[in-house]
Protein backbone atom coordinates (compact mmCIF):
# COMPACT_ATOMS: atom_id res chain seq x y z
CA UNK A 1 0.00 0.00 0.00
CA UNK A 2 2.92 2.37 0.62
CA UNK A 3 3.92 2.34 -3.04
CA UNK A 4 0.33 2.99 -4.10
CA UNK A 5 0.10 5.98 -1.78
CA UNK A 6 3.53 7.21 -2.85
CA UNK A 7 2.58 7.02 -6.54
CA UNK A 8 -0.77 8.71 -5.94
CA UNK A 9 0.56 11.64 -3.93
CA UNK A 10 3.61 11.99 -6.19
CA UNK A 11 1.36 12.43 -9.21
CA UNK A 12 -0.81 15.03 -7.48
CA UNK A 13 2.25 16.84 -6.13
CA UNK A 14 3.91 17.03 -9.56
CA UNK A 15 0.71 18.27 -11.22
CA UNK A 16 0.21 20.93 -8.54
CA UNK A 17 3.85 22.06 -8.74
CA UNK A 18 3.78 22.29 -12.55
CA UNK A 19 0.51 24.23 -12.40
CA UNK A 20 1.99 26.69 -9.88
CA UNK A 21 4.93 27.25 -12.21
CA UNK A 22 2.58 27.84 -15.14
CA UNK A 23 -0.09 30.02 -13.50
CA UNK A 24 0.30 33.45 -11.91
CA UNK A 25 -2.49 33.06 -9.39
CA UNK A 26 -0.19 33.82 -6.41
CA UNK A 27 2.12 36.33 -8.11
CA UNK A 28 -0.31 38.64 -9.94
CA UNK A 29 -2.93 41.00 -8.54
CA UNK A 30 -6.02 39.11 -9.63
CA UNK A 31 -9.61 40.13 -9.48
CA UNK A 32 -12.33 37.62 -8.71
CA UNK A 33 -12.87 36.62 -12.34
CA UNK A 34 -9.16 36.05 -12.93
CA UNK A 35 -8.88 34.01 -9.73
CA UNK A 36 -11.95 31.98 -10.73
CA UNK A 37 -10.39 31.25 -14.11
CA UNK A 38 -7.16 30.05 -12.47
CA UNK A 39 -9.07 27.69 -10.19
CA UNK A 40 -10.98 26.36 -13.20
CA UNK A 41 -7.66 25.60 -14.90
CA UNK A 42 -6.28 24.11 -11.68
CA UNK A 43 -9.16 21.67 -11.08
CA UNK A 44 -9.24 20.80 -14.77
CA UNK A 45 -5.51 20.03 -14.76
CA UNK A 46 -5.83 17.69 -11.78
CA UNK A 47 -8.93 16.00 -13.21
CA UNK A 48 -7.47 15.28 -16.64
CA UNK A 49 -4.10 14.33 -15.13
CA UNK A 50 -5.67 11.72 -12.85
CA UNK A 51 -7.86 10.45 -15.66
CA UNK A 52 -4.87 10.14 -18.02
CA UNK A 53 -2.83 7.99 -15.65
CA UNK A 54 -5.93 5.96 -14.80
CA UNK A 55 -6.54 5.35 -18.50
CA UNK A 56 -2.97 4.10 -18.90
CA UNK A 57 -3.34 1.71 -15.95
CA UNK A 58 -6.60 0.35 -17.36
CA UNK A 59 -4.78 -1.51 -20.15
CA UNK A 60 -2.90 -3.62 -17.58
CA UNK A 61 0.67 -2.47 -18.41
CA UNK A 62 3.28 -4.96 -17.22
CA UNK A 63 5.88 -2.20 -16.88
CA UNK A 64 4.41 -0.85 -13.63
CA UNK A 65 3.87 -4.22 -11.90
CA UNK A 66 7.42 -4.49 -10.44
CA UNK A 67 7.20 -1.06 -8.79
CA UNK A 68 3.60 -1.17 -7.55
CA UNK A 69 3.81 -4.83 -6.52
CA UNK A 70 1.36 -6.43 -8.94
CA UNK A 71 -1.69 -5.75 -11.06
CA UNK A 72 -3.96 -5.86 -8.01
CA UNK A 73 -2.05 -2.84 -6.66
CA UNK A 74 -2.26 -1.13 -10.07
CA UNK A 75 -6.02 -1.56 -10.03
CA UNK A 76 -6.25 -0.08 -6.54
CA UNK A 77 -4.33 2.98 -7.76
CA UNK A 78 -6.57 3.06 -10.85
CA UNK A 79 -9.61 3.18 -8.56
CA UNK A 80 -8.16 6.00 -6.45
CA UNK A 81 -7.39 7.99 -9.57
CA UNK A 82 -10.90 7.41 -10.91
CA UNK A 83 -12.48 8.69 -7.70
CA UNK A 84 -10.08 11.67 -7.64
CA UNK A 85 -10.85 12.48 -11.27
CA UNK A 86 -14.55 12.42 -10.39
CA UNK A 87 -14.06 14.79 -7.43
CA UNK A 88 -11.85 17.24 -9.35
CA UNK A 89 -14.20 17.14 -12.37
CA UNK A 90 -17.18 18.02 -10.18
CA UNK A 91 -15.21 20.89 -8.60
CA UNK A 92 -14.15 22.03 -12.07
CA UNK A 93 -17.76 22.01 -13.25
CA UNK A 94 -18.94 23.82 -10.10
CA UNK A 95 -16.30 26.54 -10.53
CA UNK A 96 -17.64 27.16 -14.03
CA UNK A 97 -21.35 26.97 -13.26
CA UNK A 98 -21.67 28.45 -9.76
CA UNK A 99 -20.61 32.04 -10.65
CA UNK A 100 -23.04 32.00 -13.60
CA UNK A 101 -25.86 30.91 -11.30
CA UNK A 102 -24.97 33.61 -8.78
CA UNK A 103 -24.85 36.24 -11.54
CA UNK A 104 -28.29 35.17 -12.80
CA UNK A 105 -29.64 35.65 -9.27
CA UNK A 106 -28.07 39.11 -9.13
CA UNK A 107 -25.56 38.22 -6.43
CA UNK A 108 -22.57 38.69 -8.72
CA UNK A 109 -21.85 41.07 -11.54
CA UNK A 110 -21.86 39.34 -14.90
CA UNK A 111 -18.28 38.97 -16.09
CA UNK A 112 -16.98 40.72 -19.18
CA UNK A 113 -15.51 37.99 -21.37
CA UNK A 114 -12.16 38.94 -22.82
CA UNK A 115 -10.54 36.82 -25.49
CA UNK A 116 -7.43 34.98 -24.41
CA UNK A 117 -4.25 36.55 -25.66
CA UNK A 118 -1.48 34.22 -26.84
CA UNK A 119 1.85 34.66 -25.15
CA UNK A 120 4.95 35.45 -27.14
CA UNK A 121 6.05 32.49 -29.16
CA UNK A 122 2.56 31.11 -29.64
CA UNK A 123 1.86 30.30 -33.28
CA UNK A 124 -0.98 32.67 -34.27
CA UNK A 125 -2.37 30.18 -36.77
CA UNK A 126 -2.58 27.37 -34.22
CA UNK A 127 -3.95 29.71 -31.57
CA UNK A 128 -6.66 30.97 -33.91
CA UNK A 129 -7.56 27.41 -34.87
CA UNK A 130 -7.94 26.36 -31.23
CA UNK A 131 -9.81 29.56 -30.37
CA UNK A 132 -12.30 28.93 -33.16
CA UNK A 133 -13.20 25.60 -31.54
CA UNK A 134 -13.98 26.99 -28.06
CA UNK A 135 -17.75 26.67 -28.31
CA UNK A 136 -17.54 23.10 -29.63
CA UNK A 137 -14.94 22.14 -26.99
CA UNK A 138 -17.13 23.58 -24.25
CA UNK A 139 -20.16 21.57 -25.42
CA UNK A 140 -18.14 18.37 -25.87
CA UNK A 141 -16.58 18.80 -22.43
CA UNK A 142 -19.98 19.28 -20.80
CA UNK A 143 -21.42 16.07 -22.21
CA UNK A 144 -18.21 14.13 -21.61
CA UNK A 145 -18.28 15.29 -17.97
CA UNK A 146 -21.83 14.00 -17.48
CA UNK A 147 -20.92 10.71 -19.14
CA UNK A 148 -17.78 10.30 -17.02
CA UNK A 149 -19.67 10.95 -13.79
CA UNK A 150 -22.25 8.32 -14.72
CA UNK A 151 -19.65 5.75 -15.80
CA UNK A 152 -17.46 6.20 -12.71
CA UNK A 153 -20.52 6.00 -10.45
CA UNK A 154 -21.53 2.74 -12.15
CA UNK A 155 -17.99 1.37 -11.68
CA UNK A 156 -18.11 2.14 -7.95
CA UNK A 157 -21.55 0.54 -7.52
CA UNK A 158 -20.58 -3.04 -6.75
CA UNK A 159 -24.09 -4.42 -7.28
CA UNK A 160 -24.07 -3.38 -10.92
CA UNK A 161 -23.64 -6.68 -12.83
CA UNK A 162 -20.08 -7.33 -13.92
CA UNK A 163 -21.15 -8.43 -17.41
CA UNK A 164 -22.53 -4.93 -17.98
CA UNK A 165 -19.78 -3.14 -16.08
CA UNK A 166 -16.92 -4.37 -18.24
CA UNK A 167 -18.79 -3.14 -21.34
CA UNK A 168 -19.84 0.25 -19.97
CA UNK A 169 -16.43 0.91 -18.46
CA UNK A 170 -14.87 0.63 -21.91
CA UNK A 171 -16.90 3.73 -22.84
CA UNK A 172 -14.66 5.69 -20.48
CA UNK A 173 -12.12 5.67 -23.32
CA UNK A 174 -14.58 7.57 -25.54
CA UNK A 175 -15.34 10.08 -22.77
CA UNK A 176 -11.61 10.49 -22.14
CA UNK A 177 -10.85 11.28 -25.79
CA UNK A 178 -13.61 13.88 -25.76
CA UNK A 179 -12.11 15.45 -22.62
CA UNK A 180 -8.66 15.54 -24.24
CA UNK A 181 -10.15 17.59 -27.08
CA UNK A 182 -11.87 19.81 -24.52
CA UNK A 183 -8.63 20.29 -22.56
CA UNK A 184 -6.36 20.98 -25.54
CA UNK A 185 -8.68 23.62 -26.94
CA UNK A 186 -9.57 25.36 -23.68
CA UNK A 187 -6.29 25.13 -21.78
CA UNK A 188 -4.64 28.46 -20.98
CA UNK A 189 -2.30 29.14 -23.96
CA UNK A 190 0.43 30.26 -21.55
CA UNK A 191 0.57 26.77 -20.03
CA UNK A 192 2.00 25.31 -23.24
CA UNK A 193 5.13 27.47 -22.75
CA UNK A 194 5.76 26.16 -19.24
CA UNK A 195 6.91 22.70 -18.07
CA UNK A 196 3.23 21.86 -17.55
CA UNK A 197 2.60 21.88 -21.32
CA UNK A 198 5.03 19.07 -22.30
CA UNK A 199 4.03 17.05 -19.20
CA UNK A 200 0.32 17.23 -20.02
CA UNK A 201 1.07 16.59 -23.68
CA UNK A 202 2.98 13.41 -22.78
CA UNK A 203 0.11 12.23 -20.57
CA UNK A 204 -2.36 12.90 -23.38
CA UNK A 205 -0.24 10.99 -25.89
CA UNK A 206 0.25 7.89 -23.71
CA UNK A 207 -3.33 7.81 -22.46
CA UNK A 208 -4.76 8.36 -25.95
CA UNK A 209 -2.84 5.30 -27.14
CA UNK A 210 -4.23 3.40 -24.15
CA UNK A 211 -7.77 4.53 -25.01
CA UNK A 212 -7.29 3.31 -28.58
CA UNK A 213 -6.03 -0.08 -27.32
CA UNK A 214 -9.11 -0.36 -25.10
CA UNK A 215 -11.58 0.61 -27.82
CA UNK A 216 -9.97 -1.80 -30.29
CA UNK A 217 -10.19 -4.54 -27.62
CA UNK A 218 -6.45 -5.17 -27.71
CA UNK A 219 -5.91 -5.12 -23.93
CA UNK A 220 -3.79 -8.11 -22.94
CA UNK A 221 -4.02 -9.56 -26.46
CA UNK A 222 -0.38 -10.76 -26.51
CA UNK A 223 -0.93 -12.57 -23.20
CA UNK A 224 -4.02 -14.57 -24.20
CA UNK A 225 -4.27 -18.30 -24.79
CA UNK A 226 -7.24 -20.46 -25.76
CA UNK A 227 -7.86 -23.71 -23.93
CA UNK A 228 -10.48 -26.36 -23.28
CA UNK A 229 -11.96 -27.51 -19.97
CA UNK A 230 -10.74 -31.02 -19.22
CA UNK A 231 -12.03 -31.44 -15.66
CA UNK A 232 -14.73 -29.99 -13.43
CA UNK A 233 -15.03 -30.78 -9.71
CA UNK A 234 -17.88 -29.26 -7.72
CA UNK A 235 -17.40 -29.00 -3.93
CA UNK A 236 -21.00 -28.38 -2.96
CA UNK A 237 -20.61 -27.69 0.75
CA UNK A 238 -18.34 -24.68 0.24
CA UNK A 239 -19.72 -23.79 -3.23
CA UNK A 240 -16.32 -24.04 -4.91
CA UNK A 241 -15.86 -25.25 -8.48
CA UNK A 242 -12.51 -26.73 -9.45
CA UNK A 243 -11.74 -26.14 -13.13
CA UNK A 244 -8.79 -27.62 -15.03
CA UNK A 245 -7.97 -26.19 -18.46
CA UNK A 246 -5.71 -27.63 -21.13
CA UNK A 247 -4.27 -24.78 -23.19
CA UNK A 248 -4.10 -25.06 -26.95
CA UNK A 249 -1.91 -21.98 -27.41
CA UNK A 250 1.54 -21.23 -26.05
CA UNK A 251 1.74 -20.24 -22.38
CA UNK A 252 4.99 -18.91 -20.98
CA UNK A 253 4.34 -20.27 -17.51
CA UNK A 254 3.44 -18.62 -14.24
CA UNK A 255 4.62 -18.39 -10.66
CA UNK A 256 2.55 -19.77 -7.81
CA UNK A 257 0.36 -16.98 -6.47
CA UNK A 258 -0.30 -15.25 -9.78
CA UNK A 259 -3.75 -14.85 -11.33
CA UNK A 260 -5.28 -14.68 -14.79
CA UNK A 261 -8.36 -13.27 -16.48
CA UNK A 262 -10.56 -16.13 -17.64
CA UNK A 263 -13.36 -15.76 -20.19
CA UNK A 264 -15.81 -18.64 -19.95
CA UNK A 265 -18.53 -16.72 -21.78
CA UNK A 266 -17.68 -13.85 -24.22
CA UNK A 267 -20.95 -12.15 -23.30
CA UNK A 268 -19.90 -12.06 -19.65
CA UNK A 269 -16.33 -10.98 -20.33
CA UNK A 270 -13.08 -11.82 -18.52
CA UNK A 271 -13.06 -12.40 -14.75
CA UNK A 272 -9.90 -12.50 -12.62
CA UNK A 273 -9.19 -15.77 -10.80
CA UNK A 274 -6.10 -16.90 -8.92
CA UNK A 275 -4.33 -19.84 -10.57
CA UNK A 276 -4.49 -22.69 -8.07
CA UNK A 277 -1.96 -24.97 -9.77
CA UNK A 278 1.80 -24.79 -10.13
CA UNK A 279 3.27 -24.69 -13.62
CA UNK A 280 4.67 -28.04 -14.75
CA UNK A 281 5.13 -27.11 -18.42
CA UNK A 282 2.28 -29.43 -19.41
CA UNK A 283 -0.13 -26.78 -20.68
CA UNK A 284 -2.57 -27.26 -17.79
CA UNK A 285 -3.98 -24.60 -15.48
CA UNK A 286 -6.35 -25.10 -12.56
CA UNK A 287 -8.68 -22.62 -10.89
CA UNK A 288 -10.89 -22.96 -7.82
CA UNK A 289 -13.81 -20.57 -8.13
CA UNK A 290 -16.14 -19.60 -5.31
CA UNK A 291 -19.82 -19.37 -6.26
CA UNK A 292 -20.52 -15.91 -4.88
CA UNK A 293 -22.24 -13.79 -7.54
CA UNK A 294 -24.90 -14.65 -10.11
CA UNK A 295 -22.22 -15.58 -12.64
CA UNK A 296 -19.84 -17.70 -10.58
CA UNK A 297 -22.50 -19.60 -8.64
CA UNK A 298 -23.96 -20.87 -11.92
CA UNK A 299 -20.69 -21.92 -13.53
CA UNK A 300 -21.07 -25.52 -12.36
CA UNK A 301 -24.36 -25.74 -14.25
CA UNK A 302 -23.43 -23.80 -17.38
CA UNK A 303 -19.91 -25.16 -18.02
CA UNK A 304 -19.03 -28.65 -19.19
CA UNK A 305 -15.90 -30.56 -20.14
CA UNK A 306 -14.80 -29.63 -23.65
CA UNK A 307 -15.94 -26.00 -23.50
CA UNK A 308 -13.44 -23.51 -24.90
CA UNK A 309 -12.17 -20.71 -22.68
CA UNK A 310 -9.72 -17.83 -23.05
CA UNK A 311 -7.05 -17.21 -20.43
CA UNK A 312 -5.10 -13.94 -20.20
CA UNK A 313 -2.08 -13.54 -17.97
CA UNK A 314 -0.36 -14.26 -15.76
CA UNK A 315 -0.48 -11.18 -13.54
CA UNK A 316 0.44 -10.36 -9.96
CA UNK A 317 3.43 -10.34 -7.61
CA UNK A 318 2.10 -12.54 -4.80
CA UNK A 319 5.14 -14.74 -5.37
CA UNK A 320 6.19 -16.02 -1.90
CA UNK A 321 9.59 -14.37 -2.15
CA UNK A 322 11.74 -13.26 0.75
CA UNK A 323 14.91 -14.49 2.39
CA UNK A 324 13.61 -15.36 5.85
CA UNK A 325 13.89 -18.96 7.05
CA UNK A 326 10.18 -19.22 7.85
CA UNK A 327 6.89 -18.24 6.22
CA UNK A 328 3.37 -17.90 7.59
CA UNK A 329 0.51 -18.27 5.15
CA UNK A 330 -2.97 -17.08 6.09
CA UNK A 331 -5.98 -17.93 3.92
CA UNK A 332 -9.54 -16.77 4.43
CA UNK A 333 -12.15 -18.74 2.47
CA UNK A 334 -11.36 -18.88 -1.24
CA UNK A 335 -8.14 -17.03 -0.42
CA UNK A 336 -6.65 -20.53 -0.12
CA UNK A 337 -6.12 -20.66 -3.92
CA UNK A 338 -2.61 -19.11 -4.18
CA UNK A 339 -1.45 -21.41 -1.40
CA UNK A 340 -2.72 -24.46 -3.26
CA UNK A 341 -0.46 -23.49 -6.15
CA UNK A 342 2.49 -22.83 -3.88
CA UNK A 343 2.11 -26.17 -2.10
CA UNK A 344 2.26 -27.91 -5.47
CA UNK A 345 5.41 -25.95 -6.31
CA UNK A 346 6.95 -27.02 -2.99
CA UNK A 347 6.63 -30.66 -3.97
CA UNK A 348 9.98 -30.11 -5.68
CA UNK A 349 12.70 -30.20 -3.00
CA UNK A 350 13.99 -26.69 -3.64
CA UNK A 351 12.26 -24.65 -0.91
CA UNK A 352 13.54 -25.58 2.56
CA UNK A 353 11.72 -22.84 4.46
CA UNK A 354 9.45 -23.81 7.36
CA UNK A 355 5.84 -22.97 6.54
CA UNK A 356 2.69 -22.69 8.67
CA UNK A 357 -0.60 -22.40 6.77
CA UNK A 358 -3.66 -21.08 8.61
CA UNK A 359 -6.83 -21.84 6.66
CA UNK A 360 -10.03 -20.28 7.99
CA UNK A 361 -13.40 -21.19 6.47
CA UNK A 362 -17.04 -20.71 7.37
CA UNK A 363 -18.25 -23.25 4.78
CA UNK A 364 -16.23 -26.45 5.27
CA UNK A 365 -16.28 -29.16 2.66
CA UNK A 366 -14.72 -32.42 3.80
CA UNK A 367 -13.51 -33.40 0.34
CA UNK A 368 -11.96 -29.99 -0.25
CA UNK A 369 -10.32 -29.86 3.17
CA UNK A 370 -9.07 -33.40 2.62
CA UNK A 371 -7.42 -32.25 -0.61
CA UNK A 372 -5.78 -29.32 1.18
CA UNK A 373 -4.49 -31.64 3.92
CA UNK A 374 -3.07 -34.07 1.38
CA UNK A 375 -1.26 -31.29 -0.46
CA UNK A 376 0.09 -29.87 2.80
CA UNK A 377 1.50 -33.25 3.80
CA UNK A 378 3.32 -33.70 0.49
CA UNK A 379 4.61 -30.11 0.55
CA UNK A 380 5.79 -30.39 4.19
CA UNK A 381 3.53 -27.53 5.31
CA UNK A 382 2.11 -27.35 8.83
CA UNK A 383 -1.63 -26.90 8.28
CA UNK A 384 -3.97 -25.26 10.81
CA UNK A 385 -7.64 -25.50 9.77
CA UNK A 386 -10.14 -23.28 11.58
CA UNK A 387 -13.85 -23.75 10.94
CA UNK A 388 -16.02 -20.80 11.96
CA UNK A 389 -18.49 -21.68 14.72
CA UNK A 390 -16.54 -24.80 15.62
CA UNK A 391 -12.93 -23.78 16.24
CA UNK A 392 -11.57 -20.68 18.01
CA UNK A 393 -11.18 -17.70 15.68
CA UNK A 394 -7.76 -16.85 14.33
CA UNK A 395 -6.59 -13.76 16.15
CA UNK A 396 -3.18 -12.07 16.02
CA UNK A 397 -2.51 -13.29 19.55
CA UNK A 398 -3.40 -16.87 18.67
CA UNK A 399 -1.14 -16.70 15.61
CA UNK A 400 1.78 -15.47 17.70
CA UNK A 401 1.21 -18.18 20.30
CA UNK A 402 0.96 -20.93 17.65
CA UNK A 403 4.12 -19.79 15.87
CA UNK A 404 6.47 -18.41 18.55
CA UNK A 405 9.10 -17.74 15.88
CA UNK A 406 6.74 -15.43 13.93
CA UNK A 407 9.22 -12.55 14.10
CA UNK A 408 11.56 -14.48 11.81
CA UNK A 409 8.88 -15.12 9.19
CA UNK A 410 7.46 -13.51 6.08
CA UNK A 411 3.66 -13.35 6.33
CA UNK A 412 1.55 -13.93 3.22
CA UNK A 413 -2.16 -13.16 3.52
CA UNK A 414 -5.04 -13.72 1.09
CA UNK A 415 -8.55 -13.20 2.38
CA UNK A 416 -11.00 -10.52 3.57
CA UNK A 417 -9.40 -7.08 3.33
CA UNK A 418 -10.49 -5.90 6.77
CA UNK A 419 -9.11 -8.99 8.49
CA UNK A 420 -5.83 -8.53 6.66
CA UNK A 421 -5.49 -4.90 7.71
CA UNK A 422 -6.24 -5.70 11.36
CA UNK A 423 -3.78 -8.57 11.37
CA UNK A 424 -1.04 -6.48 9.80
CA UNK A 425 -1.55 -3.58 12.21
CA UNK A 426 -1.23 -5.90 15.20
CA UNK A 427 1.85 -7.76 13.95
CA UNK A 428 3.63 -4.57 12.89
CA UNK A 429 2.79 -2.94 16.23
CA UNK A 430 4.39 -5.93 17.95
CA UNK A 431 7.60 -5.75 15.94
CA UNK A 432 7.07 -7.26 12.47
CA UNK A 433 8.67 -5.23 9.73
CA UNK A 434 6.02 -3.61 7.53
CA UNK A 435 7.57 -5.01 4.36
CA UNK A 436 7.37 -8.58 5.69
CA UNK A 437 3.56 -8.62 5.49
CA UNK A 438 2.29 -9.33 1.98
CA UNK A 439 -1.37 -9.01 1.11
CA UNK A 440 -3.27 -9.62 -2.13
CA UNK A 441 -5.71 -6.79 -2.91
CA UNK A 442 -8.08 -8.95 -4.89
CA UNK A 443 -10.64 -6.25 -5.67
CA UNK A 444 -10.76 -5.24 -9.33
CA UNK A 445 -13.60 -2.68 -8.95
Amino acid sequence: MKKIKLSYFALLSVLILLWLLADKVFTARYGFQDFKLSIIYFTGTLAIGCMSVGMFLSIRPMSVEPFLGGLDKSYRLHKWLGVSALVFSVLHWQCIKAPKWLAEMGWLQKPVHKPAVPTSGTLPGLFNLLHSQHRLADTVGNWAFYASVALIAVALFKRFPYRHFFKTHRLMAVAYLALVFHSVVLMNPAYWHSPLGPAIGLLFFVATLAAAISLLRRVGRTRRAVGAIVDLTHYRDNRVLGVTIKLKDRWFGHAAGQFAFVTFDPAEGPHPFTISSAWHDDGKLSFHIKGIGDYTKNLSETRKVGDLVTVEGPYGRFDFGGNKPRQIWIAGGIGITPFLARMQARELPTDKRIVDLFYSTNAPDEDFIGKVKHMATIANVRLHVMVSGKDPRLTPQRLRETVPEWMSADVWFCGPDGFGRALKEDLVANGLRDGDFHQELFDMR
